[in-house]
């Protein structure tokens, strides 16, 4: 018997030396590197130069610590807008910056200090200002790299600081025109205030968490009333803040709400009537309800019948403050959802206690220190008393604290428990309890008449030329409010979630009680109490900073800053720090304003952050903008939710469910991050875990084969095997078709941010449409058919479009492998980022008729996978198959469904099942194929006898 020939040789097998084994962690540092000595950022500012700019605005990190989860994805979202955007052949400039001042990094040093036993006071505060701002640059340098490990493109070696002298010089700038335009104003108010750290807080410093406080019930004893029957009666109020006893003034009423005097025995209460049975149960056995045969009713009025009612504080007998009138007041605030219906007025320590006892003549007592503790003249528990303690402290509060103590011995507390479960304000930094404490400070007025009055016109009629002509605007309140309105939120839902945070918003309280920060550059005259107005002031003092930083700002520098026209004893200079938001709402000036960064322009585009920015960034560079330009700094906003573990908890060291993204880009590499990044819904909260990335990495995987397939298919192809789209057969023609509606869906996505759906649609496209089908089906005429064969040529001409348009949409998402990929092809070309947005050839396509075949396709495979499992054939070439004539669409002959099905031979039938048999024909010697006309098995099919003897010729 003749040796059959073994035309392996003959076979075209794709080529490429792009390796299977991505090796990530070790190749993308080696890309990097490569990218920063060819200046790839620069070059792509000179290729864009002079088209549509489209500026992402940078909301700063904090520079304190490693980056976490939550950091990776927020660069990695900010990276594929701007490079999708520069896909589209924008001017997409990214200038990264960071947030350097601020609590958490004095808090560092201070710790540090604490550790010496030494005392932040004790230190020169320039000295302490230095080694914070050391810290903050150090941490900054191991970002940045961490940051560009990622992937992430931009001006990393020119970034904005918000401690650099120039940007400090700004944020005092953009004050100074808050004061110049009089939206400035000292006032005493409640404000979060953390004793623990000493400062008062803004509401984007304090995280909600829940905690068990002690709820009490105190008795105040009527001494005067309109109505007889009150007088002797004690009228009861409920807290779950016993500490703000010792500083009550008064007490509120609603004045709509039905109250009633209970009467045993001597006894007289007033409740209201709806909270009675609800009261009754909390107090219990306590001997106010026990005196007596029962409780009977002596009077019932509404609130309003209360005016003019006075009450004794319970600790009257301490004399001076505590044996002054407390009178009832009228409150709209007040309900019946819980309590007694009344409720006990400290304007030192609450919203509503302060705005009502303002209004009544009442003034506030500033009777609790810094640090949580009452003054040591204060007549009752001051800070000099053995009992003192913090007022956050659980145990100066608890039933048997000193505050229920001295309750209990006045006669005056009906109950207390610690019990009471419900949400309470902490300081995310710390993570200690903060109270509201009246406290001057500086604020910005958000309802102050015309406040409005210096908009920059050229900026408002670039706006006008957007958006239309505007509504006068007048407060700070509803100029913000009417930018929100045309600002576009992404998603939609972040439009109200902001709206209704500014809406009910309290003045934005601007001072804080620190050091590490840009300094409050006011002088205030010692006997008007005014602050200073005069621009050559202000021009100096803008400038000393911008030489020297927040140093300039010092008692040694106040005759040079107020010049020959002040007396420098006649002005307290401020000591107050500005709230950071202030700095970080300021960047919009000092950045996208600035001729640092020439690339740059106002407003951006967009402002891309966390969802809890609603009531941070987005918000204090909201009002900073309307406020100094009667705009918004951004046109939109888009916003991501938080990353949680696996099963969906909040990620937690305590709990050991935390993904860190350096030991990820260690094991996996950086584009896995970026692929799961873009690959999840970002605008909801999202999980990873060590599951969901194993997930994220096979896919990668599929990926990776795809492009090195194509790879190899393409090795040798230029421009003489092209074959025009009017020629190829109609498979490469629908292929062609469906890159188009991937083509308009991407660019869709990209228009609506939605990367969860541009990275789906495409990886489904490479993975179904292409490995699984296209792929599949056209393997035979790649290996086999000849070189110069229509059909193969046809197959590469639409393998190179593919791989045009594919390389450029998966650059955003994979930004090294595309690289890699992109370099294998064209070792000597420039850099995949480079390019621009595909060109995608019209192609027309009947689409649902291919749509119908491949339903049926996948009939098929099912139907001769149970033959492959229990060995009857080895695949599907080795199959006759038999398929319902009704399931074929119009145009498919036997021998194209036998090629489509990638089968032996394929039968219409009757019927609608489809069935499968082995093939009795004889089996191709090069392409495997089973057909009539191959003799036996090992010979040729006439095909390969043509390919083979042409082959032959040319050896």
């Amino acid at each position: 018997m003749t040796e059959k020939r073994d035309y392996r040789d003959t076979v075209f097998l794709p080529k490429t030396d792009f390796p299977m084994k991505a090796g990530l962690p070790q190749k993308e540092p080696g890309i990097l590197a490569r990218w920063e000595e060819a200046g790839l950022y620069r070059q792509l500012r000179e290729a864009r130069a002079g088209r549509e700019k489209f500026i992402l605005h940078d909301g700063p990190p904090y520079a304190n610590g490693n980056i976490h989860i939550g950091h990776a994805l927020n660069k990695v979202l900010k990276d594929a807008v701007v490079r999708t955007q520069s896909l589209l052949g924008k001017d997409a400039p990214y200038v990264p910056g960071w947030d350097c001042h601020g609590l958490p990094i004095e808090w560092k040093i201070e710790e540090k200090y604490r550790k010496k036993k030494k005392n932040k006071d004790e230190v020169p505060a320039k000295e302490f200002r230095q080694e914070c701002r050391e810290y903050a640059a150090e941490w900054v340098d191991v970002q940045r790299e961490q940051f560009k490990r990622l992937g992430v493109i931009g001006e990393w070696d020119k970034p904005y600081l918000t401690m650099a002298p120039e940007a400090e010089a700004g944020i005092v700038a953009e004050l100074l025109k808050f004061a110049e335009s009089g939206q400035l104003y000292r006032g005493a108010k409640p404000v979060m205030w953390s004793p623990v750290e000493k400062t008062a807080l803004a509401e984007a410093e304090v995280e909600y968490e829940d905690i068990v406080s002690t709820q009490i019930d105190v008795a105040f004893e009527i001494v005067e009333s309109p109505i007889e029957e009150l007088v002797g009666a004690h009228a009861v109020i409920w807290t779950t803040t016993p500490w703000t006893i010792p500083v009550n003034q008064a007490l509120a009423y609603g004045p709509d709400v039905e109250y009633v005097v209970y009467r045993s025995g001597t006894k007289k209460i007033l409740v209201a009537q709806e909270l009675w049975t609800q009261f009754a149960a909390r107090v219990g056995d306590s001997p106010w309800l026990s005196e007596g045969d029962g409780w009977s009713v002596t009077w019932v009025g509404k609130g309003s019948d209360l005016a003019g009612t006075i009450c004794r504080h319970p600790m009257h007998h301490l004399g001076g403050f505590f044996a002054e009138p407390r009178p009832l007041l009228a409150g709209d605030f007040v309900t019946t959802d819980s309590g007694t219906g009344l409720v006990h007025m400290a304007p030192d320590h609450g919203e509503d206690d302060f705005d009502l006892c303002k209004a009544n003549g009442i003034n506030p007592k500033f009777v609790v220190d810094d640090d949580g503790r009452y003054r040591e003249d204060w007549g009752w528990l001051p800070r000099t008393d053995e009992r003192s303690g913090s007022v956050i402290n659980p145990k100066f509060n608890a039933p048997d604290g000193p505050i229920c103590e001295d309750l209990k011995a006045a006669g005056a507390l009906l109950s207390a428990s610690a019990d009471y479960q419900h949400s309470y304000p902490h300081s995310w930094r710390s993570k200690a309890k903060v109270i509201f404490r009246c406290t001057p400070q500086w604020f910005v007025p958000m309802d102050m008449p015309d406040a409005i009055e210096h908009i920059d016109t050229t900026a408002e009629a670039r706006w006008e030329s957007e958006g239309g002509a505007q509504e006068p605007r007048k407060t700070l309140r509803q100029t913000a409010m009417a930018e929100i309105a045309r600002t576009r939120f992404v998603p939609a839902k972040g439009k109200n979630r902001i709206g209704s945070m500014v809406e009910g918003r309290p003045d934005w309280v601007l001072s804080r009680q620190r050091a590490w920060g840009v300094p409050i550059t006011l002088f205030v005259h010692r006997e008007s109490g005014e602050y200073l107005v005069d621009q050559a002031v202000n021009a100096r003092i803008v400038e000393a900073i911008k030489q020297d930083g927040v140093d300039a700002w010092d008692e040694s520098n106040v005759a040079q800053l107020l010049g020959p026209d002040y007396d420098p004893a006649d002005y307290e200079m401020i000591t107050d720090i500005l709230d950071v938001w202030f700095d970080s709402g300021s960047t919009h000036a000092f950045v996208l304003e600035s001729d640092n960064w020439p690339d740059l322009q106002s407003p951006a585009d967009l402002y891309l952050e966390g969802s809890d920015q609603h009531r941070g960034w987005f918000q204090s560079s909201l009002l900073e903008s309307c406020a100094t330009r009667g705009r918004a700094p951004y046109r939109q906003v888009l916003t991501h939710g938080f990353t949680m573990a696996a099963d969906g908890r909040k990620m937690s060291k305590s709990l050991g469910n935390t993904i860190d993204p350096l030991k990820v880009m260690e094991e996996y590499g950086a584009d896995i991050i970026r692929l799961w990044a873009l690959s999840v819904d970002f605008t909801e909260d999202h999980r990873i875990g060590p599951e969901i990335l194993k997930g994220v990495a096979d896919q990668y995987r599929k990926l990776r084969n795809t492009f090195r397939y194509m790879l190899g298919a393409l090795g040798g192809f230029d421009d003489s095997e092209r074959v025009d789209v009017a020629e190829m057969p109609e498979l490469e023609r629908y292929v062609l078709a469906l890159l188009g509606e991937l083509d308009a869906k991407l660019k869709q996505a990209v228009e609506d941010y939605d990367f969860n759906d541009y990275t789906r649609a495409l990886v489904d496209f490479m993975n179904e449409d292409l490995s699984a089908f296209f792929f599949d089906i056209r393997k035979d005429r790649l290996y086999c058919d000849a070189p110069d064969g229509l059909e193969r040529r046809a197959y590469r001409t639409a393998l190179d479009t593919l791989f045009q348009a594919l390389i450029r949409y998966a650059a955003p998402v994979l930004v090294f492998t595309a690289e890699e990929v992109w370099s294998t092809r064209y070792p000597d070309g420039d850099s995949v980022h480079l390019l621009e947005w595909p060109e995608i050839p019209a192609v027309d396509a009947d689409t649902a008729r291919w749509d119908k075949l491949r339903s049926l396709r996948e009939r098929v495979t099912e139907a001769i996978e149970p033959l492959r499992r229990e060995k009857q054939i080895r695949s599907g070439l080795e199959a006759e198959v038999v398929v319902p004539a009704g399931a074929v669409s119009e145009g498919f002959s036997a021998d194209d469904l036998a090629e489509l099905f990638i089968t032996g031979t394929v039968t219409l039938g009757e019927g609608d099942a489809v069935s499968v048999t082995k093939s009795t024909d004889a089996k191709c010697g090069r392409c495997w194929r089973l057909l009539p006309e191959v003799e036996e098995d090992g010979d040729l099919c006439g095909r390969c006898t043509e390919v083979v003897a042409e082959l032959d010729a040319k050896a």
